[in-house]
């Protein structure tokens, strides 16, 4: 009798939510979905070292000799089916949920029993769609290696299985509502003391596995480094101390220790004919939380203009996404626990509130982070925006006995700054917004294009920029900056953001002499702030739209009813001092 073979395997369990219920509807349909399905699924299991050894119906089951490949195999097709299902209709979606497990199995000729395969499969049973469950003996493998958050469901009972089992489960899209699992390694925060977040961008993965992607997949990853270090506000690991992880197990929490890590950027790389995909993760090193993700679908046309618009991209999201996590860790520190950095991110976020009380306490944060660190050059520069905001706002009547006062601190404040880094584009680029503000329009320039050569990616930048060559009679240059602008950064921060830059566009097209642009980019905008408005009702004026701009006027008024329009114009600094009158008579 022949010899029974055991080993030990990780064991996929997949299938399709509601499958029954589709092929009664409609069989031919359901079918073709779910091959268009396993076309995806399929390949993905083979590179990540799985095999398929049983299918019936809708059901995949597969052995892989890593927990680790298996975990990031099912991460991997359930994302890319999430993104099939946004562009397919209602009758086309196709949703899968996957039991994964670890355990002794039997192996027969080409087929795997036993135990494992059972409890893939009741784990696959109770899945929520879209997710993956696994049990205790894959969580204790993958807990450190994967990128996800790895949810705990507590102790549950199988089907026809004996004794309770701890259930993990993990959502490829981010989207769980469940409790997050409250990793130990939290613990070590206050052992991390830098000035600034340090971040490591790992080797991202070449998911083709052919050595001639390589250069691709190792140029994005060192631009990304190379544009990161041009941002003094972090610090990033060097592309030597980088690449010695490549091809290697990575363990985060060793990452951390070692180099002082807070955060760490991964990713990987897929190319199918003329087709690119990029994947980026940002991973707080800590926690092991993901703070930020993305996916990146291209045509590859040209691959350097691809990484060069990847690059571009990845940058804005990750500074953006960067700075937010350092900030909410600073909100959970005691004040006079924090760093200049971490005061300087505070003096920022009150900044942007706009208001009496974000203005006198972003100047107090930003002193903090002055006191913290004498040589933090944008400390000075905030806090020279945050007196020029205040003095524009009537806020600095109680901390300046009179103006002059305050404009001799902003003043010092910025000869300051310049003088510590005059080769820091925030520096530079504050400085444009400070110059403008107060109308020194030769100053403006000199800053707003240093720091437009130093940083022509950066939307905050380029937008100031821009704004500055509309008001300077440069609208034609300044329509395209602004544009860019907001393509740049679509999205930003929330829907507001966007809401601003698409008005900045509608201004400068009105002062262009585009009446039609201005009313073009008004469709796309959501809540139209103050001069968006103005431009609006001074194009419609400007074509004669006189019943338009009568309603558009009670929506103003009905939208803002303790706001003058023309104050809102005087407030805006034109050279030319003509257009400003010109605005105002058009919005009467």
């Amino acid at each position: 009798m022949p010899r029974t073979i055991r080993k030990l395997a990780t064991i996929l369990a997949a299938d399709v939510v509601g499958f029954s219920k589709m092929m009664d509807k409609n069989e031919v349909l359901t079918l073709e979905n779910l091959k268009s399905c396993r076309d995806l699924i399929d390949p993905i299991i083979g590179e990540f070292g799985g095999r398929i050894f049983h299918t019936a119906g809708d059901s995949v089951i597969a052995e892989f000799a890593s927990p680790v490949s298996c975990v990031d195999a099912a991460i991997e097709f359930q994302n890319i089916l999430a993104e099939r299902n946004k562009n397919v209709s209602d009758e086309s979606r196709i949703v899968f949920r996957v039991g994964i497990h670890l355990d002794d199995v039997i192996i027969e000729g080409d087929n795997v029993f036993g135990g494992g395969v059972n409890i893939a499969a009741r784990l696959e049973s109770i899945c929520e769609p879209g997710c993956i469950l696994v049990s205790r003996t894959v969580q204790e493998k993958v807990i450190k290696r994967i990128k996800h958050t790895i949810d705990s469901l507590g102790n549950s009972e199988l089907k026809n299985i004996e004794g309770k089992f701890e259930i993990f489960h993990i959502d490829p899209t981010g989207e769980s509502k469940v409790k997050v699992f409250e990793n130990k390694k939290v613990e070590q925060d206050s052992e991390i003391k830098i000035a600034k977040p340090r971040i490591i961008v790992l080797p991202f993965r070449n998911l083709n596995n052919i050595e001639e992607n390589d250069f691709l997949v190792d140029g994005i990853v060192e631009d990304i480094i190379t544009e990161l270090s041009r941002i003094n506000s972090i610090e990033i690991l060097s592309r030597n101390t980088a690449f010695s992880f490549k091809g290697k197990e990575v363990d985060n929490s060793h990452i951390s220790k070692e180099f002082g890590v807070n955060f760490i950027t991964n990713g990987s790389i897929r190319s199918s004919g003329n087709r690119i995909r990029i994947s980026v993760e940002l991973t707080d090193s800590l926690s092991g939380s993901s703070i930020w993700s993305e996916r990146y679908d291209r045509t590859m046309e040209d691959v350097f203009e691809v990484q060069d618009e990847i690059v571009k991209k990845v940058i804005i999201a990750l500074v953006g996404n960067l700075e937010m996590a350092s900030l909410e860790r600073a909100k959970r520190k005691p004040t006079e626990n924090l760093t200049s950095y971490e005061f300087l991110l505070r003096g920022r976020d009150f900044h942007h509130k706009f208001s009496k009380e974000g203005v006198l306490s972003a100047i107090d944060m930003l002193e903090k982070s002055i006191e913290a660190d004498p040589n933090n050059a944008q400390a000075y520069a905030w806090k020279a925006c945050s007196i020029g905001q205040g003095l524009g706002g009537g806020y600095l009547k109680d901390r300046f006995k009179e103006e002059n006062e305050a404009i001799g601190e902003l003043k010092t404040m910025i000869e300051k700054a310049i003088e510590i880094d005059e080769n820091d584009f925030e520096c530079n680029r504050l400085l444009c917004e400070i110059n403008k503000f107060f109308e020194d329009f030769e100053k403006s320039e000199y800053y707003g294009k240093k720091a437009y050569e130093m940083n022509p990616n950066d939307p905050r930048i380029v937008s100031g920029y821009g704004e500055l060559m509309v008001l300077t009679g440069r609208a034609e240059e300044g329509v395209e900056m602004l544009i860019k602008a907001f393509e740049l950064d679509p999205v930003g921060l929330g829907n507001s953001n966007a809401d601003k830059r698409l008005g900045d566009v509608m201004f400068a097209a009105y002062v262009k002499g585009d009446f039609q642009q201005c009313l073009d980019y008004d469709k796309r905008v959501g809540k139209k702030q103050p001069i968006a408005w103005a431009s609006k009702i001074a194009s419609l004026e400007s074509l004669k739209k006189s019943e338009e701009k009568k309603i558009e006027i009670d929506k103003f008024a009905s939208t803002y009813p303790e706001i003058s329009l023309k104050e809102e114009i005087d407030k805006l600094h034109f050279q030319d001092k003509n257009l400003k009158e010109k605005m105002k008579e058009l919005v009467n």
